[in-house]
């Protein structure tokens, strides 16, 4: 199934901007389709991906304001790779500042992955700002989760040819992503880069549900493996900052009401489909989705096609 049998058109951005969100950070952001829509949020994942072309072709151009935010350190925000006050509350902020810089009053959210625990993290911190969600890939920033992508029990047993990769640099290490971060933090260069290049492949090797070697070499492109080591190490070190490891399912009534949509694909080895059957066991009301062929990417055909048919049933609100 190809996905571009259910995407929009591509498009251009009919406005870009800058947003200064900390005396160290400026945030970079785009829109596209109707400048008079319903606004919607894109939240990409990583943390530290960016934004990329095929994201804005989620939504109807012609009912939905899209609006598209590289995050702290990520893509074409800056300072590049740049993990100093760079945690999820600060983005959550970030994204309340952008909100009244653009006068929206609420708007629909989409996120995968990281950007699905951002996404969930954002409404419960500001419940009257997110009109609905759409998320996929369900991560909650929960200790098994990080345990299953970086300890040698999860993943690892499903690709052991990657894994083996991803352990070479730091096989002396109980802690993976402790050791990681030390040496995406080296003053060395090549070291630095040489470890940003193995753990952004060891993730890309497991976005499709088939080798995609375009896409895993768009990941380990130097520039975008930095950003993606440095800030997904940092945020997985710290446990993503989150005050507890149920905090997501431990104060799902706070945004109970909230339409939800829920696509996961049951191929998805970088997060178990575990994790969005308990998220929508706590939220009722949500709809779940979980695709026959899909894997992590959104760009899979089934996981596509069924985040579009989402967006399109949120046009009614």
């Amino acid at each position: 199934m190809n996905s571009e049998e259910f995407l929009y058109p591509e498009i251009e951005p009919y406005r870009s901007g800058e947003l200064q969100v900390s005396d160290l950070h400026t945030i970079v952001y785009e829109e596209v389709g109707n400048p008079g829509g319903r606004p919607a949020l894109f939240l990409h994942g990583g943390p530290g991906v960016g934004i990329s072309p095929g994201y804005r072709r989620f939504f109807d151009p012609e009912h939905y304001r899209i609006i598209l935010v590289h995050q702290r350190g990520a893509g074409q925000s800056t300072p590049h790779a740049e993990i100093a006050e760079n945690d999820t509350w600060s983005i959550i902020a970030d994204l309340e500042k952008l909100r009244g810089e653009l006068k929206v009053e609420n708007w629909v959210v989409m996120g995968g992955s990281w950007g699905s625990l951002l996404a969930l993290c954002y409404a419960i911190s500001h419940p009257a700002a997110v009109a609905a969600m759409i998320i996929r890939g369900i991560f909650l920033g929960r200790q098994f989760e990080i345990d299953w992508i970086h300890r040698p029990n999860g993943a690892a047993l499903i690709y052991p040819d990657e894994w083996e990769l991803y352990n070479a640099p730091v096989h002396d290490s109980d802690d993976k992503v402790a050791a990681y971060c030390e040496l995406l933090n080296s003053d060395d260069v090549e070291t630095a880069m040489s470890a940003a290049r193995s753990w952004t492949r060891w993730e890309a090797s497991m976005m499709t549900l088939f080798p995609d070697p375009t896409a895993l070499a768009e990941m380990i492109g130097d520039r975008t493996a930095l950003s993606v080591a440095r800030i997904e190490s940092h945020f997985t070190a710290r446990n993503f900052f989150l005050e507890d490891d149920n905090f997501v399912l431990n104060n799902c009534g706070t945004i109970a009401h909230i339409p939800c949509h829920i696509v996961h694909g049951r191929y998805d080895t970088i997060c178990p489909p575990v994790s969005a059957w308990e998220l929508h066991r706590a939220l009722p009301a949500s709809i779940l989705t979980i695709v026959p062929d899909g894997a992590h990417s959104p760009l899979d055909g089934g996981m596509t096609k069924e985040l579009v048919k989402a967006s399109d049933m949120c046009r009614s609100l």
